[in-house]
C-alpha cells in the first residue's frame, strides 16, 4: 500500500524546521527522521499526514560529545554512530547494549536516536534505557527551548510529552561515577524483534562496594517503559550479593503489570522473566564493574 498524498519539505536549519512546525502543526505535520516507524505507519494508512517535514539535511542534529556532566547526543545521530562510537562502548555500555540489540544493520543504519524516543513504542529498547539513565531531553518550538526528564517524557503507547510544534533535539544523559556500568538485556521472539520484556539496569558503586545510584527500569512488557523505584530503593546503600539480588528481582516481578494480548506470552510469564532479566542484568553490571 502506497501512502496518502503528502507535501514533502527539506529544511536546511532549524530555523527553517521550527517555523513550518509551528505553520503546518495543527494540520498533523510529522517529522522525517530515520523514517523507521513513520514511513511503515504512513504505507499502512495508519498516520496520513499532510505534511511531512524531512531534517535529514540538517547536520547540527548529530552528534556525539560529553559536556557541562553530561553525554550528549543530538537527536538525528543514528544507531550505528552510537554503535560505533568508543565512548559509548567504553563508558556507556548500557546504552551500547541496547542500540547493538535494535532490529537488523538496515534498520541501524538509518534509524535515529531521537525517532526511538518519540515515537515510544512499547517494545523500543531506548525509552527504558532513558530512564535508568535518568536523561533528561532539550525540546525546542518556535517560541524556545525546554528540558523534560525521562520520567515525565513517556505517558504511554507512542505518546510523549512533546508538544504538536515541538521537536526534540538533544538527549542528554549525566556522565557516570567511576565505578559504574549497565547492562540492557531483552527477551523477544527472534534475534532483532521487539521485546517482549526487557530490562534496563545501571549501577554505580562507592569504594566500599555499596551501591551509590542504581536505574533499573522495564519495557516491552508494559504499555509504557516503567521505572522500578522500589527496585533502586532496595539497592541503594547496599552490598550486592546473591540475596539481595533476587530479592530485587522478586520486587520487579511484583511491581510491574504486564499487559494482556490476545497472541501473547501470559501476563505471569512476562513477570517472571522481568524478574529474571532484571537479576542477570544486575549480575552482569556488577561484573563489568568489578571484574
Amino acid at each position: 500500500m502506497y501512502p496518502a498524498s503528502f507535501e514533502y519539505f527539506s529544511p536546511l536549519n532549524m530555523d527553517e524546521v521550527l517555523e513550518l512546525l509551528s505553520k503546518y502543526y495543527k494540520d498533523g505535520a510529522k517529522i522525517l527522521a530515520g523514517g523507521q516507524s513513520l514511513i511503515i505507519a504512513m504505507k499502512l494508512r495508519i498516520i496520513s499526514p499532510k505534511y511531512v517535514i524531512d531534517i535529514n539535511n540538517i547536520p547540527s542534529l548529530s552528534f556525539i560529545n560529553e559536556s557541562d556532566g553530561y553525554l550528549k547526543i543530538g537527536a538525528l545521530t543514528r544507531y550505528v554512530d552510537l554503535e560505533d562510537s568508543d565512548l559509548i562502548k567504553t563508558k556507556y555500555p548500557l546504552l551500547y547494549e541496547a542500540v547493538k540489540n535494535i532490529a537488523d544493520p538496515i534498520v541501524r543504519n538509518w534509524g535515529t536516536i531521537g525517532g526511538n524516543i518519540c515515537y515510544n513504542f512499547p517494545g523500543n529498547n531506548l525509552p527504558a534505557v532513558m530512564l535508568a539513565y535518568n536523561a533528561r531531553f532539550i525540546v525546542r518550538n518556535l517560541s524556545g527551548s525546554r528540558t523534560i526528564s525521562a520520567k515525565d517524557f513517556f505517558l504511554g503507547p507512542l505518546q510523549t510529552s512533546l508538544k504538536e510544534d515541538e521537536i526534540l533535539t538533544e538527549i542528554q544523559i549525566p556522565i557516570p561515577q567511576p565505578k559504574n556500568s549497565g547492562y540492557f538485556i531483552k527477551l523477544a521472539k527472534r534475534t532483532g524483534d521487539f521485546a517482549i520484556v526487557s530490562t534496563a539496569v545501571n549501577l554505580s558503586l562507592n569504594y566500599d562496594g555499596t551501591v551509590k545510584e542504581a536505574g533499573i527500569a522495564i519495557g516491552g512488557a508494559t504499555n509504557n517503559p516503567v521505572k522500578i523505584v522500589k527496585a533502586e530503593e532496595a539497592l541503594v546503600g547496599s552490598k550486592i550479593n546473591d540475596e539481595l539480588i533476587r530479592e530485587v528481582g522478586k520486587i520487579v516481578s511484583d511491581v510491574i503489570e504486564p499487559v494482556e494480548e490476545p497472541f501473547g506470552p501470559p501476563v505471569d510469564y512476562k513477570k517472571a522473566m522481568a524478574g529474571v532479566l532484571t537479576i542477570r542484568a544486575i549480575k552482569q553490571s556488577l561484573k563489568n564493574i568489578i571484574g
